[in-house]
This record gives C-alpha cells, structure tokens and sequence, in this order.
C-alpha cells in the first residue's frame, strides 16, 4: 500500500524522491519503495527522513509508531523482579490475595509456602470464593512421573510429593467450597504461577535449586501489554488437562 503521507511530504518540502535518497544516503529505487509499496525504513532512516522532511517520525510511519508501543509495554507490565522467592514481602502476598476480586489462580507443584507463610490461606481464599472470585488452585499430583523428577531436580525426592500431600491436607476443607476449583496435574512446571486478578508473580524454575532461591517477576496487567497474557495462557493450557481430585483419586495419583 503506498505511503501518501511520505509521498505529499516529499512534495511539500520541495524535493523529489531522488533528492530525498541522497539527504539520507540511500539508493533512490530504496525511496520508491518506501513510498510506492509502504516499505517501512530501518530506524535510523526514518529518523533521518523525517529530519530531512521537518515531519513527526510518527506522523510519516504510524505502524513504526504502533510497532514501539508494543515492543515497550512488557517493560510497562514489570512491576518488580525480586531474586528469589523468599525476598518477595508476605505482604505482598497477602495484599493480593486479599484485594482479589473476581480471579485467584495458582499453578505449581505444592505451593506450600503460601500456607506456610500464612496458616488463614485456605479461610481466606474460601472468603475470595463467597465474595464472587473464582478460585483455580492447579497442584502437582503427588505421585505423578513430573513431581518426582522436579524432586530428584531439587535434591529432596520423594520430599515434593510428601509437600503436596501435606498442602492438599491444608485445603481439604474447601474442595467442597463453592467458586473453588482444585486440580491436579503431569507437566513439567518452567515456572510456577500465582494470579491475583490483573497482578501476577511469577516464579521461574532453575534445573538444580529450589523454586523458593529462583527469581520471581511480578507483572500487571495493561491493555497493550503481553507478558501477562503469555503466563495466563500457560496457566490455562496446564489447567485445560490438568485432573480433578476425584480422578487423581481413582488413578491412585495421590
């Protein structure tokens, strides 16, 4: 599709396409394209061009412009990266369970640090459920192949199984809460995921340490934004498959 506004800023400044190739050192069929077909110019062209044409760059190329907000909104979506599990304040945590209205969705292998760091956790995320949220809690099942593969990963073995068990324990009393949901799942967990309407952490997992000593990235969610929407999608990929606790139950995966 040709550019028209190049083509009338080129006219407006008194050039023709040629001149304009040899202000910013470029071949003149390079020039023609740019405004027969609406080739887009590497950066440091467009940047001269517009110099060149006393034009807004943004003006000349909209999509360059369009194409820098969105390469920019990941950063937008970092709220903080923290270096470990452990250097996330239990405030925060708390804070955003408690401010979660309408999703909490979890996605990891025990998450058994939640209720360590708060013995309330299954009261409160029972709250969230009667206040409207919909709670998604996704565990490792305990004697899944992927659950004692990450344990042998992590050095404490059959320990990560016996963790989940133990969480599971912790939660019984709201498998029977309405709004909460817990599944189990077999895959092979790159990060675990904690989702607290538009905020979300995320905790990577490092073949050989222990999830609580690797980073953790807390994003929010923005419109123009992909980040969070790439970890939702992961989140709800794992729990399209993932079991309910009646089927682990009949497989004998707990």
């Amino acid at each position: 599709m040709p550019n028209e506004r190049l083509r009338s800023s080129i006219g407006a400044a008194g050039l023709s396409l040629a001149d304009l190739a040899e202000r910013v050192e470029v071949d003149p069929k390079t020039v023609e394209r740019w405004v027969g077909t609406g080739r887009l110019p590497m950066s440091r062209l467009r940047r001269r061009s517009a110099d060149v044409l006393g034009r807004d760059e943004a003006y000349l190329w909209p999509e360059a412009a369009h194409q820098r907000l969105r390469a920019e909104a990941p950063s937008e979506e970092l709220v903080q990266l923290f270096p470990t599990r452990g250097a996330v304040p239990q405030d925060l945590w708390n804070g955003l369970l408690a401010r979660a209205r309408e999703h909490v969705d979890v996605l990891a292998y025990s998450a058994l640090f939640m209720t360590d760091g708060n013995a309330d956790l299954p009261m409160i995320l029972g709250d969230r459920a009667r206040n409207g949220a919909a709670v998604r809690l996704c565990l490792g099942a305990p004697s899944a192949p992927a659950v004692e593969l990450r344990g042998q990963e992590e050095g404490i073995g059959e320990g990560l199984g016996g963790r989940v068990r133990l969480q599971l324990s912790y939660l019984a009393p709201l498998v029977a809460e309405n709004g909460v949901e817990i599944r189990l799942h077999d895959t092979t967990l790159y990060n675990s995921i904690f989702r607290f309407d538009d905020e979300v952490l995320v905790n990577t997992h490092t073949y050989g340490v222990p999830a609580g000593r690797s980073p953790v990235v807390h994003l929010h969610r923005l419109d123009s934004g992909r980040l969070f929407d790439h970890y939702l999608a992961s989140f709800e990929a794992v729990w399209s498959f993932s079991m309910s606790m009646e089927a682990a139950a009949e497989g004998g995966d707990l």
